[in-house]
């Protein structure tokens, strides 16, 4: 998978220290990853769920939320949120 953004990773990870390790291994794996859907997805994340046109991943146990949309067509992963698990509760994401 490409188009992932290292840095929208680095910035929260600026407040949020403790997210950094958790980022960087999903990061990682999913720079290697060939996913061609969700199942797939699954396999290296078994809590991937789609939430939307969107993907959330649970990240350090739940602590924390990626929101990502994958074109799995085009190898393709967008970030387009990585919030606390209290700020995806309260859906202003959305």
């Amino acid at each position: 998978m490409r188009g992932i953004s290292k840095a929208a990773i680095a910035e929260f990870c600026e407040q949020h220290p403790d997210a950094r390790e958790p980022l960087m291994h999903w990061y990682r794996t999913t720079k290697q990853a060939v996913w061609r859907n969700l199942v797939e997805t699954r396999r290296n994340f078994p809590d991937a769920d789609p939430v939307g046109v969107f993907t959330a991943f649970n990240i350090s146990g739940n602590n924390f939320r990626l929101i990502v949309a994958i074109k799995y067509r085009w190898q393709v992963v967008y970030i387009r949120h990585i919030l606390t698990h209290i700020e995806y509760n309260r859906d202003r994401w959305k």
